[in-house]
C-alpha cells in the first residue's frame, strides 16, 4: 500500500471510499512525511515498543508506527473508516484496529494484555476539541504510561508548558506538569493537513513521571482547588475558592491557609506553583 503521508495517495483513498470529513470527529488528515517522521522520532518508537494510537483516521501515521514498533493498537471511533484501514494497513501484520471510544476503554487492561502490564507509549493526532479530556483521562485513570506524544493545537501545547505568572498558565498546565514533563517536539503549519485547519498545530511529548513531583494528601481535592482558582481568573484566589459551591470553604479557613504560606490575601491563582497548590490543598483538605 502506498504511503499516505504523500498528498496524492491520501486524495486517492478519500475519493475511492467517498470519504467526507466528519466535523463531529474533528478530522484533519496529516499530509506531510517530514512531520510524520518527526512524530516517530519524538515518541522514540523502537522495535521493542507496543504503541496505542488514538484516532488513526485513514491510517497515515499508523503506517509509520507499524514500520517502527513491535505492535500497534489503533483505536478509531468512526466505523466508516474501518474498511479504509483494512486496505491501508493490509501490508502490516503487527497492527490491531479497534472500533471504540477511547474514553470508554479500560486502558489498564490493554497494557496488561498487549504489553505485560509494562508502561505503554501513546501516539495520537487528536481532534482538537477532545484533546484535553483524552489526555486527562489517560493521566487520571493512572494507567501505566511511558509517554504520550500528540498533535495538538499550538495554543494548547503552549498552555501545557506554561509556568506561573504567564497568561497561558492554568489548570491544564498544572495537571500536565503533575503527571508528566512536557516538551514541544515540532511546530506544524496549517498546510500540512487536509482539510486545512484554522489554527497552527504542534507535536508535544509528555514524558510521564515515575513519581509525581509533589506529594499531596488528596489529589482529587487539589485539582478541584486548582480548577476553582482559574474558573474566575480576575478574582483573587481567596474569592475564587470561596465562591465555588462544590468546595464549601469558609473565607477564614482560606485566609488562614494563605497567611500560613506567607502569601498575600490578594494573590491570584495564576501566581501559585504546583508545589504551592499542593501545600494549600493539604492545609484546606480537612476543612
Amino acid at each position: 500500500m502506498a504511503a499516505l503521508g504523500i498528498p496524492q495517495n491520501t486524495i486517492s483513498i478519500l475519493k475511492k471510499y467517498d470519504i467526507h470529513f466528519q466535523k463531529k470527529y474533528g478530522q484533519n488528515f496529516l499530509i506531510d512525511t517530514h512531520v510524520l517522521e518527526k512524530i516517530i522520532r519524538a515518541a522514540e518508537i523502537t522495535g521493542d515498543d507496543f504503541v496505542m494510537e488514538i484516532g488513526p483516521g485513514i491510517g497515515t501515521m499508523t503506517q509509520y508506527l507499524c514500520e517502527n514498533a513491535r505492535e500497534v493498537l489503533a483505536v478509531e471511533i468512526d466505523r466508516n473508516l474501518l474498511p479504509v484501514l483494512q486496505e491501508t494497513l493490509s501490508d502490516y501484520q503487527n497492527v490491531t484496529v479497534l472500533n471504540e471510544d477511547i474514553l470508554k476503554m479500560d486502558i489498564g487492561r490493554i497494557a496488561e494484555e498487549y504489553n505485560g502490564g509494562k508502561p505503554i507509549k501513546v501516539v495520537a493526532n487528536l481532534p482538537y476539541y477532545i484533546t484535553t479530556p483524552i489526555i486527562m483521562e489517560l493521566f487520571e485513570s493512572h494507567v501505566p504510561l511511558e509517554s504520550v506524544t500528540v498533535m495538538v493545537q499550538k495554543e494548547v501545547a503552549d498552555r501545557m508548558q506554561a509556568g506561573p505568572g504567564t497568561k497561558e498558565y492554568g489548570a491544564l498546565s498544572l495537571a500536565v506538569q503533575y503527571y508528566a514533563e512536557a516538551e514541544i517536539a515540532a511546530n506544524v503549519p496549517q498546510n500540512c493537513f487536509m482539510p486545512r485547519p484554522n489554527v497552527g498545530s504542534a507535536v508535544i511529548r509528555l514524558i510521564c513521571h515515575k513519581e509525581n513531583p509533589v506529594k499531596v494528601l488528596d489529589e482529587k481535592f487539589m485539582f478541584r482547588l486548582i480548577r476553582a482558582s482559574f474558573n474566575q481568573r480576575r478574582k483573587t484566589l481567596q474569592n475564587g475558592l470561596c465562591n465555588d459551591m462544590g468546595l464549601s470553604l469558609k473565607k477564614e479557613d482560606v485566609r488562614d491557609a494563605l497567611e500560613q504560606m506567607g502569601l498575600p490575601l490578594e494573590v491570584r491563582g495564576e501566581r501559585l506553583s504546583l508545589q504551592e497548590f499542593a501545600k494549600l490543598s493539604d492545609l484546606l483538605s480537612g476543612r
